[in-house]
């Protein structure tokens, strides 16, 4: 472990992590690749590459805590992280807006001018007459055949429900954290945890519903495309962000954080409000208009 003079910006000693995480990745990479190109061994390497990064992860993230621990990071470095988390939030937001914007242009422009409307007239004269421009669509030609959507208010609301729940429950965490109640900050977080997965075993059945039942699927035209990387790509990050809560709850039943020294806790309370509010932009944009 690096020399840490006291006051001094703690300089990280060096790691092999980094190098193990590029080579799981590019291993997944690779294997992905040959994978669905036909290739028989490439579904072995594939997982083998998820393990070395997942071992890559526990390894990394476990030094850190170690260093955090032992009292290695000062006030400096605690601003390091805080801007660091920041500018991770802000890419997601950013990753989120081109899909919301891809889903804005399609809705607005893309399907209307199919339709004739504006600079589409001919367009729709000459190669899609007779097709009628609403939403939701799965284009001309009946791409995917026929679908039904998913009602709003019915496990898309309950999903609301709970997620706005999960966001109040971590916040009551924090404040049980600030207040040095070490059981009300557990029981709250096991209670964002549970709403948290339950979420996503909501989200799977509705998947379920969606492919066995209503006909839409990743293949039902620009509708099914939008609205399973919007949901499937949220999904992702809530499974990611209950599984941070999970062990940021472990973390907490051994004796971890203080009042006014937690950022861990802090940076996935952060994430978790940023998917409550994605959240809500789908349920809107996506489910009820």
């Amino acid at each position: 472990m690096a020399q840490h003079a006291e006051g001094a910006y703690y300089v990280p000693h060096g790691s092999k992590w980094p190098i193990v995480g590029s080579l799981g990745m590019i291993t997944m990479l690779v294997s992905a690749a040959n994978w669905m190109n036909g290739s028989a061994s490439a579904e072995w390497t594939f997982w083998l590459g998820l393990a070395i990064l997942v071992f890559m992860l526990f390894g990394w993230f476990g030094t850190v805590i170690r260093e955090s621990q032992a009292g290695l990071y000062n006030a400096q470095v605690d601003g390091s992280y805080r801007l660091g988390m920041s500018w991770f939030i802000y890419s997601e937001v950013m990753f989120f807006a081109v899909f919301f914007g891809t889903l804005f242009y399609v809705r607005a422009l893309s399907v209307p001018w199919l339709g004739g409307e504006g600079a589409g007239a001919i367009t729709n004269e000459v190669l899609y007459q007779g097709y009628n421009a609403v939403w939701p669509t799965n284009g001309p030609g009946n791409v995917g055949g026929e679908f039904s959507t998913i009602p709003a208010f019915g496990v898309p609301f309950i999903n609301t429900l709970i997620l706005l729940s999960s966001g109040l429950t971590v916040t009551l965490a924090h404040h049980a954290l600030r207040s040095e109640n070490r059981k009300w900050l557990v029981l709250w977080l096991a209670a964002t945890v549970s709403l948290g997965f339950f979420f996503v075993y909501l989200q799977a059945h509705e998947y379920i519903e969606a492919y066995t039942e209503l006909g839409l699927t990743l293949g039902s035209g620009i509708y099914g495309a939008t609205f399973f990387m919007l949901t499937g790509f949220h999904g992702m990050h809530v499974t990611l962000g209950a599984i941070m809560l999970t062990v940021i709850m472990l973390r907490s039943m051994k004796g971890h954080f203080k009042p006014r020294n937690h950022f861990a806790f802090e940076a996935v309370a952060w994430y978790w409000h940023f998917v409550d509010v994605v959240w809500l932009g789908l349920f809107i944009f996506v489910y009820v208009l």
